[in-house]
């Protein structure tokens, strides 16, 4: 139930605060909003405040704002000031652009909030001191606390906390011999370490060995406007490294078996919420970057798709007519639809194995 709950709870903000964008951009332009629905069709629930049906529908996948004359059709367009059609194509560029964009601002929020009260960690990585220890975990059984410091493993001096990690990591399901230190005296025991699967730098599922422990952090408060700055400056760094795989996924330098669908969403939806608010929080402003940005590739039937029509309008001075946006339109369509196959099987894949 958890995982159900903490999917619901991510898929549930992302959907709506994207469809928001959209729905206030159009009133403040002037644009009749018909519906605004989170999921797609069959409808649920739904009730009319006003000229806008607010409702909830059936299939979880995402959702959308219906304005009056946003279909290039002669016959659903009378020409009205309030049609989306009526609008130039900056004002309608505009529309469509703040789905992205307010996710991106949800992102810069949630680790503003995350920053600000729950402060940031200083991770010191170069100290061998144990600060965490996973209860019943090999380490834990094998008497080590939190607080020791660990001196070698199997015989090799621990200098830093990475590089003890990487020798453990390198035995699976195996004894190593393992000393630390405690007020000043030694302690030393033959742990066997326990397997876990993580993804390497290709995308491969490998197995690596651990003990259950972690390093020593600071908690380092923020203040409000500091933890603003430093919120931006993780949404772009994020955004800057998605950049860089989309172009590595077109170049040949990124593997695709990295790619993750809804199956993965949902399991690390559940893991996180397991772990802690935070971290489903993390999570919630990680997926944000990722809408963010895969709703800005010009795909047709993307929010990127419909901007790029409307470049070739302002281009050509004129839309493109309904055969050729009808044409593209069902190209992106299953373009996505193979794209979303792929992805799953990604998902499904790394279950198995």
């Amino acid at each position: 139930m958890t995982t159900f709950f903490a999917t619901i709870f991510v898929l549930g903000i992302l959907v709506f605060v994207h469809e928001l964008g959209h729905f206030l951009v159009a009133k403040k332009s002037g644009i009749k909003v018909e519906r605004f629905s989170l999921g797609f069709p069959p409808k649920m629930i739904g009730k009319k405040i006003g000229e806008t049906e607010y409702c909830i529908s059936w299939i979880p996948l995402g959702g959308y704002v219906k304005m009056a004359g946003e279909e290039p059709r002669s016959e659903e367009i009378k020409g009205e000031p309030w049609e989306f059609m009526s609008k130039p194509p900056g004002i309608r560029a505009l529309v469509v652009a703040a789905g992205p964009v307010m996710n991106l601002v949800l992102a810069v929020l949630v680790f503003w909030g995350i920053g600000f009260f729950a402060g940031m960690q200083d991770v010191h990585e170069e100290s061998t001191q144990v600060g965490y220890v996973a209860s019943g975990g090999p380490a834990d059984k094998a008497g080590i606390k939190v607080g020791d410091k660990i001196l070698s493993i199997n015989g090799v001096e621990a200098t830093s906390y990475t590089q003890m990690r990487e020798n453990i990591l390198k035995s699976v399901e195996k004894p190593i011999e393992v000393r630390w230190m405690r007020d000043g005296k030694e302690y030393s025991a033959k742990i066997i370490t326990y397997k876990e699967k993580m993804l390497d730098e290709k995308g491969d599922n490998v197995i690596v060995g651990k003990i259950g422990v972690g390093p020593t952090y600071t908690k380092v408060n923020v203040g409000f406007f500091k933890s603003f700055i430093e919120s931006i400056n993780t949404t772009k760094f994020i955004l800057v490294e998605e950049v860089k795989f989309i172009a590595g996924l077109i170049n040949g330098t990124s593997s695709t078996k990295l790619l993750g669908g809804p199956l993965f969403i949902v399991q690390t939806a559940g893991e996180t919420a397991k772990s802690g608010f935070v971290d489903l929080l993390s999570f919630l402003a990680l997926l944000s970057i990722n809408l963010a940005l895969v709703n800005i590739v010009p795909i047709p039937v993307l929010d990127g798709g419909h901007l790029l029509f409307l470049l070739i309008e302002k281009i050509k001075g004129s839309p493109l007519s309904l055969k050729q946006r009808t044409a593209a339109q069902q190209i992106g369509f299953a373009f996505l639809i193979l794209l979303i196959i792929f992805v799953t099987y990604n998902d499904v894949m790394r279950l198995i194995r």
